[in-house]
């Protein structure tokens, strides 16, 4: 099923979505109970799937606007970098890469781990802020990102996908001036609006994630084309390392990493420019596009994270 969260009427209500012809069902009605958020859904996703049956013969809600479904995840994002290998090679040739010294790293021999703030998550249909006078070489990464739903530690890679509750979609959108100069990745990867997610949560029943086609465009030009299948890592690999000796908990979220075609693989690189449409497609979770607006100067109050709209 697909899980969403929306603002109607100044109310935040977790939805159901009818994808075909985009349309949302509250789950307080389908429940007939109160739903603090998505998260709180997720110990109850057997409770949900009994009541199910009856959602489609409600009205949907009108005059809704789609928020991230996560609009402000619990904790960092945990993001993986370079775990497809066409990446991997041209994020080491760009000159960008702080990870590996020689073209001989370019490969990571142990899975690349780093955070996002929680605070840069926006929604489809959201603008992403080109800071200007503080990073001019902004960069997209589409990305399949696995919601946790389990808590647990020392998970191992045979039980890894018993604590996935479903998968979205990110944008892993990158200042690389900034990641380059700081020789570190969280605040290249972490200014305001630098997390696309959505349209919504898919559970991890109705996935594949070993077998997704991932797709980005710039405008109208195919840039990143690949398939989940191409992962240096895989999931219950993540999995397994993540939770090792730190506990991971319902709600955090894995961005799995991006695929070649991101702005810095070209000579020279093509970053985005005000004005850019990026849209990330993934084969069976949606799409999510946004556009890069200017800001000349930072106005905190015009902010207003994990926000969309629907088209």
């Amino acid at each position: 099923m697909r899980l969403a969260t929306v603002e109607q009427g100044g109310r935040t209500q977790v939805v159901l979505v009818e994808p075909e012809n985009r349309s949302f069902h509250s789950l307080e009605e389908v429940l007939e109970q109160p739903v603090a958020d998505l998260l709180s859904i997720i110990p109850r996703i057997d409770e949900l799937r009994a009541s199910i049956k009856g959602a489609a013969a409600r009205p949907p809600i009108s005059g809704a606007r789609l928020l991230a479904p996560i609009p402000r995840p619990p904790r960092n994002v945990l993001c993986v970098g370079k775990n497809y290998h066409e990446h991997a090679h041209e994020f080491t040739y760009s000159g960008f890469d702080s990870s590996a010294a020689t073209s001989a790293d370019a490969i990571p021999t142990a899975p690349i781990v780093f955070t996002k703030a929680p605070e840069c998550v926006i929604a489809d249909g959201a603008d992403i802020r080109y800071p200007s006078g503080v990073s001019d070489s902004l960069d997209y990464e589409a990305e399949l990102a696995v919601v946790i739903g389990r808590r647990g530690r020392g998970i191992t890679k045979a039980t890894a996908y018993d604590h996935v509750f479903g998968y979205t979609i990110v944008n892993d959108v990158t200042a690389r001036d900034l990641q380059g100069r700081h020789k570190q990745w969280f605040l290249g990867k972490s200014l305001d609006t630098f997390c696309p997610m959505g349209p919504w949560l898919v559970t991890a029943d109705e996935v594949d994630p070993e077998n997704l086609s991932v797709k980005c465009w710039v405008n109208d030009e195919l840039r990143q084309d690949a398939n989940t299948h191409d992962l240096i890592f895989d999931i219950p690999t993540l999995i397994e390392t993540i939770s090792a000796g730190m506990t991971l908990l319902p709600g955090d979220i894995i961005a799995t990493g991006t695929p070649a075609g991101v702005g810095i693989g070209f000579k020279p690189p093509r970053f985005l420019k005000p004005g850019d449409r990026v849209t990330v497609e993934i084969e069976g979770l949606g799409r999510i596009s946004n556009n890069v607006v200017q800001v000349i100067s930072p106005n905190l109050s015009q902010i207003v994270p994990g926000i969309g709209s629907i088209e």
